[in-house]
């Protein structure tokens, strides 16, 4: 009957749009769905000339970076006490649509000792608004549903503030197309807040690709493999009316692809020296989702509205072929009851490395010991790590890599070092993304990734996690 009922939607509803015999049968089940994968495509052809290159972009050194912190549900609270022991932090404005998530962030804040005094922001759906007007901030950090994002980083920069916001950074194409021409205009860092390529292995394996271990890197796999079918429905303690849930009902493809992509990308230097070219996805149908909307609303009235049979398929599988011939694979299920994955794995013409299910290097066809993994780990260890990592474990965050990228985004604003994130990577990681939607929908036929650089990848530098010219940050130590 689901099936039935499935196909039904799509036939009575698609066909009055001229869409029967365009593939996107295939993957939607509302006109609606079918109007934004038409979007998706457009979008993604869109002619654009580059106003300024962001890639490599030194902004003006900040001694004090003064910060405003729009978000504190579940990841909003944890950036700002990660932020608060950093030199040179100054924590401006909190804001949050609930009164009492700004007053608690506050109160622990005086609680716990530090002299910052923020000014609270609540009540209304654009508090942060007035918050972004204010002439006395830097920096506007955000962590709201992923529908603001784009919405709050343009603002930001519109008035002079750089913005760091969580993934993805966008929903649509035409939004990543936003983010890159503001930041252009505007001159201000709009940085992607991608903490998993501050996770300890992956900048470990982004170092020794550097310095040549792997040779030259010709394929690279990462995912986002997490159980999340308890947190999605969870009316108490999951996300703010639902949000993430609703997301899962209405999109189907590779709706978090930045975790596992990013730090590939990094190592594969993508716009910094190559770029993605095309994509093409496969998704499993939905085995899980709609079940388990079923059995909660059987007791609960609550969840009735949440019983649709349009879930996201559990599995989705894209695949990326760069311009210089390079390969990606990218992973996205968050509904079957498997182990945690991102995967990351780096394999190139003289060696590979791969994270999970157990950190693994190899030179040949056989894995080396734990003993030669452990030589190449002091060997090749980054000096960010040497510097703070410890710290970063104490304080905290995804152990550690949270406050790693935290550390490091105020270390280069205060020495004026470009972002190892920019406004491109943004753009094009979260566009993976929102492409995989199309592809399914399209019988995994292959779509363009757009260039967001256009055509700077070519002589833009990769990145480099060296602290030279930077570094002198403290931890602020409690």
């Amino acid at each position: 009957m689901k099936n039935n009922r499935r196909d039904f939607l799509k036939i009575s509803g698609l066909a009055g749009l001229g869409l029967a015999s365009s593939g996107l049968l295939s993957g939607c089940a509302t006109a609606e769905q079918a109007s934004k994968l038409s979007q998706i495509e457009k979008q993604a052809k869109r002619k654009y000339t580059q106003r300024f290159n962001m890639s490599g972009y030194q902004a003006p050194k900040l001694d004090k970076v003064r910060i405003g912190f729009v978000g504190l549900g579940m990841r909003g609270p944890g950036a700002v006490y990660r932020l608060s022991r950093i030199e040179g932090v100054e924590i401006k404005a909190l804001c949050d649509l609930l009164p009492e998530r700004a007053e608690s962030v506050k109160k622990k804040l005086q609680d716990e000792g530090f002299a910052h005094n923020p000014t609270l922001y609540s009540g209304k759906e654009d508090s942060w608004k007035e918050m972004c007007e204010r002439d006395d901030i830097d920096l506007i950090y955000i962590t709201t549903p992923w529908h603001l994002h784009t919405p709050q980083a343009v603002y930001a920069m519109e008035h002079g503030k750089h913005a760091a916001t969580e993934v993805p950074a966008a929903t649509t194409i035409e939004e990543c197309w936003q983010l890159v021409e503001t930041s252009e205009r505007t001159k201000k860092h709009c940085m992607m807040l991608e903490n998993c390529c501050y996770d300890f292995f992956e900048i470990l394996t982004l170092n020794m690709a550097r310095q040549g271990f792997f040779g030259e890197i010709v394929h690279g796999e990462g995912a986002y493999i997490h159980q999340l079918v308890d947190l999605n429905f969870d009316k108490k303690n999951g996300y703010q009316n639902m949000w993430r849930l609703r997301e899962n009902m209405t999109r189907n493809g590779n709706l978090y692809p930045t975790h596992g992509l990013g730090p590939i990308c990094q190592v594969m230097n993508i716009n910094r020296g190559d770029v993605m070219d095309y994509l093409t996805a496969v998704q499993t149908d939905d085995f899980m989702m709609y079940e388990e909307a079923q059995k909660l609303a059987a007791s609960d009235p609550f969840y009735k509205p949440f019983v649709q049979d349009t879930y996201r398929g559990n599995m989705n599988t894209t695949t990326i072929r760069t311009k210089k011939g390079k390969t990606m694979m990218i992973q996205h299920d968050v509904t079957s009851p498997r182990p945690y994955s991102r995967i990351h794995l780096v394999s190139g013409t003289k060696g590979i490395a791969r994270k999970w299910p157990e950190q693994k290097i190899a030179t040949g066809h056989s894995w080396l010991s734990k003993e030669e993994v452990k030589k190449l780990e002091e060997q090749y260890t980054p000096d960010i790590v040497r510097k703070i990592g410890e710290m970063a474990k104490k304080i905290g965050g995804h152990g550690g890599m949270d406050f790693m990228m935290d550390w490091r985004l105020i270390d280069c604003l205060r020495n004026g070092l470009p972002l190892d994130q920019d406004v491109y990577d943004a753009a094009s990681w979260t566009a993976v993304g929102l492409l995989s939607e199309w592809s399914v929908a399209n019988r995994s036929n292959s779509i363009d990734v757009p260039d967001f650089t256009v055509g700077a990848w070519q002589t833009n530098a990769p990145v480099n996690l060296s602290l030279a010219g930077g570094g002198t940050t403290n931890v602020i130590i409690k």
